[in-house]
């Protein structure tokens, strides 16, 4: 899914004011959407940066509600129900940075070669264990292959080499990823 400027512009707009409502006590507002692509169901994480650092960090994988909806949603989770963060408080919203990462769909794959560092996401399944890495990780942390496939696992609660078990699925997808200005 390629998104223009302005759409990308209004799904952060939507991330910013959805936080600022919640915040203000206010009922988030209905939303005016122009573009077909907004409402195209879509996975999408919200990702909150304060002073460079993480902040929050929740999103769906698959396309359950349109995107608008997903970053909606998503927002309102990773502000207040990160479970490695406490609720954002009114006065962090002006030094948070939001960014959003709109998914592709899931690729298994068999062979570790097909995963591009900077261009792919990494999600591993094994039995009731799951972790997500989103492609942009990697590449801020210049992390291999491995250590990305390694780092993913730990995510899941696995130990670092069950990506090489048997019976550890592998996907791959990409995102498409922008900032607030």
């Amino acid at each position: 899914m390629q998104l223009t400027e302005e759409e990308k512009r209004t799904l952060i707009d939507i991330a910013k004011t959805t936080i600022e409502c919640r915040l203000a006590g206010m009922s988030i507002p209905e939303f005016r959407i122009d573009t077909e692509v907004l409402k195209e169901k879509s996975g999408a994480f919200v990702t909150l940066k304060k002073s460079g650092h993480l902040r929050g960090c929740i999103g769906y994988i698959e396309a359950k509600n349109p995107l608008y909806k997903t970053v909606e949603q998503m927002a309102i989770a990773a502000a207040f129900n990160d479970p490695r963060f406490p609720p954002l408080k009114r006065d962090e919203v002006k030094h948070v940075t939001i960014e959003i990462s709109v998914l592709s769909k899931l690729k298994e794959i068999k062979d570790i070669n097909e995963i591009e560092i900077g261009i792919h996401g990494i999600y591993i399944v094994k039995g009731f264990y799951s972790g997500l890495l989103l492609p942009q990780v990697a590449s801020e942390y210049k992390w291999d292959k491995i250590t990305f496939l390694e780092e993913t696992c730990y995510k899941a609660g696995l130990h670092k080499s069950a990506w090489r078990d048997k019976d550890t699925k592998i996907y791959i997808f990409s995102a498409d990823v922008f900032t607030q200005h």
